[in-house]
Formats: structure tokens, sequence, C-alpha cells
């Protein structure tokens, strides 16, 4: 069979569960004999079973109808197999002891845990193993952790909106929604793909946001962390249902790398100017998001930024750009 057309058609079918299985990436694996599909399978929960554990579990029930032996078999699956023992056990073992002769890899794990040891655990096994089939998709759909291990932080991105002329907020701090319903809706999907999200204490106080992801699907709702050095109430909608870090330190990079061994590949950053800044003026933010609406908010409005190409002298370059009912959203990219 065709092992492009095999990748391709288990990476789609991954992605249904890439809100139910983060932190840990999206994987899908297949089971082939010859010309016939056997069975397939997909991490699909965070905490459960892997992909290729699921798959080789399907594909027992057609041992002895469709196959006699899984030496008989391929296996293809679109990440390395995991060859430590953490929530689940080690795949590459269980491969190994399902008694495999072939698979096919999609992109070796970049987590120093696994890269590299899942396939040399097959290949100390006499498995003939094949990487590098569609790797780059493989990476691109699992974006957020293949950055956490590679640079050794999380991705963070930046979300803001705006009024047409600059401005963040009123100066009496006065509660507003500056972008249409239709953008607030869109802000939910944008924090269901995260994994934690960050503001800062005046944004609680004076907001009292929930921050959670408000969607009509299922999703491990994002960790959340508060930059505060003033006390703040527990009560709050931010704290309701949440796991909750909570910094009092004021330096931006010792608190991100606080996760660097966390199993946080992610963070949204959402919350006022000041904070906003900081974190563009550290040079550690990733992805800027930007909500633009028609309103003005005037001489008595914050601005955002202190100049007006503030975002490209940050080293920010423009990825897309499409409207959203009378706003304007942007998405900026790092320009590396």
């Amino acid at each position: 069979m065709n092992y492009e057309d095999l990748m391709l058609r288990v990476i789609k079918k991954a992605n249904q569960f890439k809100y139910t299985t983060k932190p840990n990436p999206v994987v899908g694996a297949i089971i082939f004999k010859a010309n016939k599909v056997i069975s397939e399978g997909y991490h699909e929960i965070y905490g459960g079973n892997h992909a290729e554990i699921n798959a080789i579990e399907e594909a027992q029930k057609y041992q002895g109808k469709k196959f006699q032996d899984f030496s008989e078999l391929t296996l293809l699956c679109t990440l390395e197999p995991c060859s430590h023992i953490g929530k689940t056990g080690s795949c590459a073992e269980f491969i190994v002891q399902a008694g495999f002769k072939n698979i096919i890899i999609g992109a070796v794990d970049p987590n120093p845990k696994v890269s590299g040891r899942g396939i040399e655990i097959l290949r100390n096994n006499k498995i003939n193993v094949e990487v590098g089939v569609c790797e780059d998709l493989v990476e691109k759909q699992n974006k957020f952790f293949f950055y956490k291990h590679k640079n050794n932080k999380p991705y963070i991105t930046v979300k803001i909106a705006s009024s047409l002329d600059g401005k963040s907020h009123y100066n009496n701090n006065e509660k507003i929604f500056i972008t249409t319903e239709s953008s607030r809706n869109d802000v939910q999907l944008i924090r269901a793909k995260y994994d934690a999200i960050l503001t800062g204490g005046n944004t609680l106080r004076n907001d009292n946001p929930q921050m959670n992801a408000r969607v009509d699907f299922s999703v491990n709702q994002a960790k959340k962390i508060l930059l505060t050095q003033k006390p703040f109430d527990k009560n709050l909608n931010f704290f309701k249902n949440a796991s909750v870090d909570v910094f009092e330190i004021t330096n931006l990079i010792d608190i991100i790398n606080s996760y660097q061994k966390s199993e946080i590949c992610s963070i949204l950053v959402e919350s006022g100017p000041r904070l906003v800044n900081s974190f563009l003026k550290e040079g550690i933010v990733d992805e800027l998001i930007i909500y633009t609406s028609k309103k003005e908010l005037g001489k008595e409005g914050i601005s955002w930024f202190d100049k007006d190409n503030a975002v490209e002298s940050y080293g920010f370059k423009l990825e897309s750009t499409c409207k959203i009912n009378t706003d304007t959203k942007e998405i900026f990219i790092k320009d590396e």
C-alpha cells in the first residue's frame, strides 16, 4: 500500500482528538497486510491508551481470521512510539511483544525522554523501521509539542482586542466589549487550542473574566496562570473549576522557564497593555493575534502600544488577515 496515502489518512483522522489529548500530541496508527487495512487506532484522551496500543488491540479481534500472526503485518504511526513508562506503558515494548517485523513512522518524537529511543528498541529487536513519511505534516499538526521540545520553552501567543484607534479600554477601567460577538466566539476556539491561559491581577480584578473555552465540543480546559503581587479573591470566575498557578514574582523569563519540564507546551496570554508589552519587550512571544473593531475609544482610551509600528518593531510579520463580521483579525508571527 502507498505509505503516504495511509499516513495522510491517519493524520487527518487523528486531528479530531486534538482538543482531548492536549497537552499530549495527537497520534494516529494503522495496521495493514498487503493491500488490506486490518485496524486503526488513535490517541483519543489525555492519559488514555496511545494510538499504537488501540490499533493493536483492535487488530487482535481479527487474529486467526484476517491474519495469523502479527509478523505478517505492518504498523504505520504518525509519531515515534514512546519508549518510557508514564501514564501508559512503553508502546515500543508493546509493539515488540506483539511480534511486528515492519514499522513505518512519520516523525521522530522531539521529547528528549523518547527521541530516538523508541526506534532504537524496535531496531534492536530486529524490526525493520522506516522513518520520515509526511514528517513535515506530523510536525505541523503538533506545532506546540514540537516547538516546546525543540526550544525548551512553551509556545507563547498574545491575544488582544483593539479599538480602531489602537485602544484597549477606558482609563476609568470601565468594562466594555470592543469587538463583536462573532470575534468573541472565535476567541473561544483559540482558547481551546492552548494548554494554559495567562493573565494579570489587574485584568482579574477589573473584568472578573472566566477565561475558559466555552465551546460546544469536548475539550481539556487549559491550566490557568495568574501573575499578581496584590491580594485577590479566590471566588472570582477565573478560579472556578480550574487548576491555577499563581506567581508573585515579576521576572517573566523565570516564570516561563518554570514550565520547561512540565507538560505545558503552549500558553495564551490575555491581559492588559502593561503585561502584554512586558512579554513583548522580553522577546519571548512567538505569535500575536489582534482583533480590531470599528469602534474608537478616543482620548479617554488607554493605548495598547506607544508607537504606531510597535508590532513590526517587536519583530513580527503579518501571517494572515481576515474579516470577522465588522472586525479584522490579524495573526503576526515572530520573524526569525
